[in-house]
């Protein structure tokens, strides 16, 4: 007789792994985050989770939103006394428009009723159009209304507790803006290190590069002028990341392959580099790979360069991870130009404003950090397992000693 699967081992694998799940819309009540798989006994207020999510809120170009949208969280569950207490977190972000005012009670009300007014004028770049398709909807906001950004809030809660649990074992995870529109970071500049944070959150733009960041703000202000947006390229960077996350036998659980998946996650990001993943394309393997040394004084191996960005055959390599992503321009403007079609009249004409930003690429950066920290703590709980914190640290320990390394003594 065939073999049943021990489906029991599958869910004990899984249940290993710090899952999450975002749920709410843009203009609704709020935005809720369950986080499922964390130890016991890591330290968090609401008070930490909220800065994080106030650095969500930074970046000269973005709209009128950020200045009076304050992120007004409450921890539901999973949280005692400071401590989490190994089930589930749940994390409620409410929606401070939403009773600001009544604009959007009956627009976005769960009771039954119908809108006043549904938007047919898709916008180009935007999810509007599939999204209707897909679903058989005839109002956009069915769709918009979740395909915003606004809903990586969520996301960036869920990170500042992901950060949390990774600076237990000496990991830190930062971002810096390297390109806004044509403008982008002369590559001679070197890259900022975790202890620069503050002065890139400084920044109107998050560049780490004060000359560049002036002229990254004389692009944007070009590009509001004229109605229009911009994109541009983050890059995130996490140092103290253990030798082996992430596994080469498996083509699901290679490291550089759920980062990719996790930042493409990203609304509107269209790209994703891992090290100097293009720039080594176009060079010969004999100047494309970083060399290893064996370094006396860590007792460690290490390459002497980062061109690979951290990772090697699916794992992480125990140096400074770098990932990029970019993303392009916005695609709701404020001088609304892109052709598009009425889909309830068929009539050409042009899509239509949502209150939007100019440039949300600094913003942008924050939530990267994001999903760079959600899938590190998920390979490191994969790894190291432990039902509380002192267990997870304990085995990760175990492990830098094994091989001669210290967790948090990367570059």
């Amino acid at each position: 007789m065939p073999q049943k699967l021990n489906w029991p081992l599958v869910e004990g694998n899984l249940a290993a792994m710090l899952r999450y799940l975002t749920a709410g819309e843009s203009h609704g009540q709020a935005l809720v985050v369950i986080l499922e798989g964390l130890p016991a006994g890591l330290e968090i207020t609401v008070e930490e989770i909220q800065a994080e999510m106030a650095r969500r809120r930074l970046g000269y170009g973005r709209g009128p939103r950020q200045r009076f949208e304050a992120d007004e969280l409450t921890l539901i569950g999973g949280v005692r006394h400071g401590r989490t207490i190994g089930s589930p977190v749940a994390i409620e972000i409410k929606n401070t428009e939403w009773f600001r005012s009544d604009r959007w009670h009956k627009e976005m009300s769960p009771a039954p009723g119908a809108t006043e007014q549904a938007l047919t004028q898709v916008r180009p770049g935007h999810a509007d159009l599939a999204g209707m398709q897909k679903y058989g909807f005839t109002d956009a906001r069915d769709v918009l209304e979740r395909a915003s950004a606004r809903e990586t809030a969520a996301r960036v809660a869920a990170g500042a507790i992901a950060k949390k649990l990774l600076s237990q074992i000496g990991i830190d995870v930062w971002s810096h803006v390297i390109q806004m529109g044509s403008v982008r970071v002369p590559s001679e500049v070197g890259r900022p290190h975790r202890h620069d944070l503050d002065r890139i959150d400084e920044s109107p733009v998050r560049c780490a590069d004060p000359e560049t960041a002036d002229a990254m703000v004389t692009e944007i202000k070009a590009a509001a002028k004229d109605g229009d947006s911009l994109g541009g390229v983050v890059e995130v960077l996490a140092s103290g990341v253990p030798v082996g996350l992430g596994s080469h036998v498996h083509w699901d659980r290679k490291l550089d392959a759920s980062l990719a998946q996790a930042i493409m996650s990203i609304q509107a990001v269209k790209g994703v580099e891992i090290g100097d993943g293009f720039e080594v394309a176009g060079r010969r393997g004999s100047a494309a790979h970083d060399p290893i040394h064996w370094d006396e004084e860590s007792q460690r191996y290490r390459r002497r360069s980062d061109l690979a960005g951290g990772t090697e055959g699916g794992m992480s390599t125990g140096e400074l991870l770098v990932v990029r992503a970019a993303m392009k321009p916005l695609a709701t403007l404020n001088i609304p130009t892109l052709e598009t079609v009425d889909t309830a009249t068929k009539e050409t004409t042009v899509s239509f404003k949502e209150r939007t930003d100019v440039t949300a690429v600094p913003a942008m950066g924050v939530v990267a950090e994001t999903m760079v920290a959600l899938v590190l703590v998920a390979e490191a709980q994969r790894k190291f397992g432990g039902d509380s914190v002192s267990e997870f640290v304990r085995n990760a320990r175990g492990f830098a000693d094994s091989i001669g390394a210290v967790p948090g003594h990367g570059s």
